[in-house]
């Protein structure tokens, strides 16, 4: 056995799709700039479905209501020693603030079709932002209550 522990990094996602187009953010990356859904890491002590209301609250000023679990999906940054851990909620929103700060790095909160998805993998942050988006229109869906949060 290792003599050092290792972790991923486990990060939510919420996957907005309304009136044919997904919910993006235009962010600044070490790579350029680049669309992922509103995402983030989880943080101490906090339920990975408060994680996603919250990321998507920072990152685009819209109020996030996951209502059931898209999919976790683990991912290994090609460059690095990184590997995520995703659990991407789908969900309504439920308000918008348009005047709220948006976390540093984060340009604007966009909307995208599929095919403009298709198109642009070059501007993707991971290949989990298209990868999601396909498993959405598919219809995945797993209910919250698969997730049992202690605390």
């Amino acid at each position: 056995m290792s003599e050092r522990l290792w972790k991923p990094n486990v990060t939510v996602a919420a996957v907005v799709f309304r009136d044919g187009q997904f919910l993006l953010v235009e962010e600044e990356t070490e790579a350029g700039i680049r669309f992922n859904q509103p995402a983030g890491h989880l943080e101490q002590g906090e339920s990975l479905i408060d994680a996603a209301a919250r990321e998507c609250l920072e990152e685009t000023g819209y109020h996030f209501q996951p209502q059931s679990l898209l999919g976790i999906y683990q991912w290994p940054r090609p460059t690095g020693n990184v590997t995520y851990l995703r659990f991407a909620f789908t969900g309504e929103l439920t308000g918008f603030e348009p005047e709220r700060p948006l976390d540093t790095g984060i340009i604007a909160p966009r909307w995208l079709t599929i095919e403009e998805l298709r198109a642009t993998p070059e501007k993707h942050r991971s290949p989990l932002i298209l990868r999601c988006a396909e498993d959405y229109l598919a219809g995945r869906r797993l209910p919250l209550d698969a997730i049992t949060h202690y605390g």
